[in-house]
């Protein structure tokens, strides 16, 4: 005869293949799911990293083979008819904005570079730069006070655009005929970090200009 222990053994061995097999068939639809979940989502994911690339690379074929256009009407035409969205959408309307005044249109070029300053999902950097870039064309068509907070605000500290908006200020303060205004501000300038030669210089000459001398604080 056998082992009675050795009987019962068996049987609960029985009983606990009998209880997986029956839980696999129960809830074994759940585990495939999870593999039909995990394998769709890194197609998914792979899909959308190529359409992303695709569609970027088309994007920037489409600026490209515009800008190469010599005749400024065509390039404005193509550039114009270009789709995008979003950040790149910011992108068309700065290159739009400057083919605008390339063609002398500078009312489309302040719509342009408006839509993209007043576009909060654009990144700040580009609003910042439109902003500047507004200022800058629109000139006497803009009133001062608004110029003004606009490039007060561009040249809080810690802003990107800091030294030009600062440089627009004294030229703000010139045209208006604060030449003492002005001359401060351009000494003050030259002290700013990280200026470049280019800018350097301009203020330099306007220091000069307003009868100053470039690095005298007094």
């Amino acid at each position: 005869m056998s082992n009675p222990d050795s009987f019962i053994d068996e049987v609960n061995e029985e009983l606990k293949r009998d209880r997986l097999f029956a839980a696999i068939r129960k809830y074994g639809w759940i585990a495939i799911l999870a593999v039909l979940v995990a394998v769709g989502a890194t197609s998914w994911n792979e899909w959308r990293k190529a359409r992303d690339e695709a569609a970027a690379q088309a994007f920037g074929d489409s600026v490209i083979a515009a800008l190469d256009q010599q005749d400024v009407a065509q390039r404005l035409g193509s550039l114009q008819a270009i789709d995008a969205q979003g950040d790149r959408q910011g992108i068309l309307n700065l290159l739009i904005a400057a083919t605008d005044l390339a063609a002398q249109d500078r009312p489309a070029a302040l719509a342009a570079l408006a839509a993209v300053e007043n576009d909060a999902a654009l990144p700040m950097s580009y609003r910042q730069i439109a902003a500047l870039k507004r200022v800058t064309v629109g000139g006497a068509d803009i009133p001062v006070d608004a110029r003004r907070a606009t490039l007060q605000g561009l040249a809080a500290p810690g802003q990107a655009f800091r030294p030009l908006a600062l440089e627009q200020l004294a030229l703000l303060a010139m045209e208006t005929g604060d030449h003492d205004g002005a001359l401060q501000q351009a000494q003050a300038l030259l002290q700013e970090p990280d200026l470049t030669d280019g800018l350097r210089r301009r203020v330099a000459q306007l220091i000069v200009v307003l009868g100053g001398v470039p690095g005298d604080l007094g």
